[in-house]
């Protein structure tokens, strides 16, 4: 079964590629950058967003000026795999703040969790709150991140 995949053309593509690298252009601005009418920029970036193309625009925030200078990729793995039990799961990790990516994963662990704390104290207490106090969960495994060589979140279009 094929997933709606919307057409995109070359305009879409240059639009994509240049609010990815930086949203908070005016529309004039993204117009011009992306050499067509103000017009028919704001119209193509209106159909992305109602397409679902564009989900959101937002701010990256640099970590460690905000005081979460601990990143951690977390490897869980539950004792009960039952769909519920999944769905369980990914209800409790996706309404902690600290959670910033969860991916439901195969083969291997159920889940791989993105997180950032302000420091160990706080990692422990998140384990506490999401792993610990989850009588459902049977095993965890972090890494801890001592240095980020990229961050991006730009796809390529």
């Amino acid at each position: 079964m094929m997933l709606d995949q919307p057409l995109l053309d070359e305009l879409d593509r240059r639009i994509l590629n240049t609010l990815q690298a930086d949203a908070s252009h005016t529309n004039a601005e993204l117009a011009e950058l992306v050499h067509v009418s103000p017009p028919t920029c704001l119209r193509r970036v209106k159909q992305l967003t109602d397409g679902g193309v564009i989900e959101r625009q937002v701010a990256i925030v640099d970590p460690a000026k905000v005081g979460a200078r601990l990143t951690a990729i977390i490897e869980i793995t539950l004792d009960v795999q039952a769909a519920e039990r999944l769905d369980e799961f990914e209800v409790l990790v996706a309404q902690d703040a600290a959670v910033l990516q969860c991916y439901r994963v195969s083969p291997g662990p159920d889940f791989v969790l993105i997180v950032q704390v302000a420091d160990m104290p706080a990692y422990h207490a998140l384990a506490h709150r999401l792993f610990t106090a989850h009588a459902n969960v049977r095993n965890v495994k972090a890494y801890f991140s001592t240095h980020r060589s990229k961050f991006d979140t730009r796809i390529a279009v």
